[in-house]
């Protein structure tokens, strides 16, 4: 049977082209019942639980439960066009010898490409999470490497990320996306410094 369902414009992608007969998928975000109507569907593009239902989707090693997502920061409007959308996925293993990063992304990369495609050619950053913060800070700053991270109010929850000088503008990302997408993956406040200037201040 035929079922209408609402996508907002903010819910939808902006590399979607939505013409007649086109196919979707979609995440079912919340469903309300209007009198004489019947069940209002409300539907998403742009929820990071789509994102989710795709890996489950793709990644045998996530519906057999030995890798699990651990969180998801998703950025698919962002609020300049000068930017793609972006997500950064957190993944972890339950048996130490699946790589869960390796899983998700598949044999050169068939699996996430997949997920790519459903999303419109959205970048999705899959890293490791750590129950140790500084490490999981330092991944989730992928593709940027990064020196050290300090955390300098653990509990709550800041941090001074040092990246090489050539790694600065990679960690940050084209107008913050970057380092505002892993501060939202990890929920720590990171300030991304140049670990050079910052040992010199040390010294100092």
């Amino acid at each position: 049977p035929e079922v209408e369902a609402e996508l907002p414009r903010r819910d939808q992608l902006p590399n979607d082209n939505y013409r007649a007969n086109a196919t979707f998928k979609v995440f079912l975000k919340e469903v309300s019942e209007i009198a004489r109507r019947g069940p209002q569907l409300f539907i998403s593009r742009a929820n990071a639980g789509l994102v989710v239902y795709l890996f489950e989707n793709e990644v045998p090693e996530i519906q057999e439960g030995s890798v699990r997502i651990v969180a998801v920061a998703r950025e698919a409007n962002p609020p300049s066009r000068a930017v793609g959308p972006r997500t950064k996925v957190a993944v972890d293993s339950v048996e130490r010898e699946v790589d869960p990063v390796g899983a998700c992304i598949g044999a050169r990369g068939s699996r996430i490409q997949q997920v790519v495609n459903e999303l419109r050619g959205e970048k999705i950053d899959v890293i490791r999470w750590s129950p140790d913060p500084g490490q999981y800070l330092a991944n989730s700053l992928s593709p940027a490497r990064v020196d050290m991270v300090r955390l300098v109010d653990p509990e709550g929850q800041h941090a001074h990320v040092l990246v090489p000088p050539d790694q600065l503008s990679l960690a940050i990302g084209r107008e913050g996306q970057n380092v505002r997408l892993a501060a939202r993956l990890t929920g720590w406040k990171i300030d991304i410094k140049n670990s050079e200037e910052y040992d010199q201040a040390s010294e100092d």
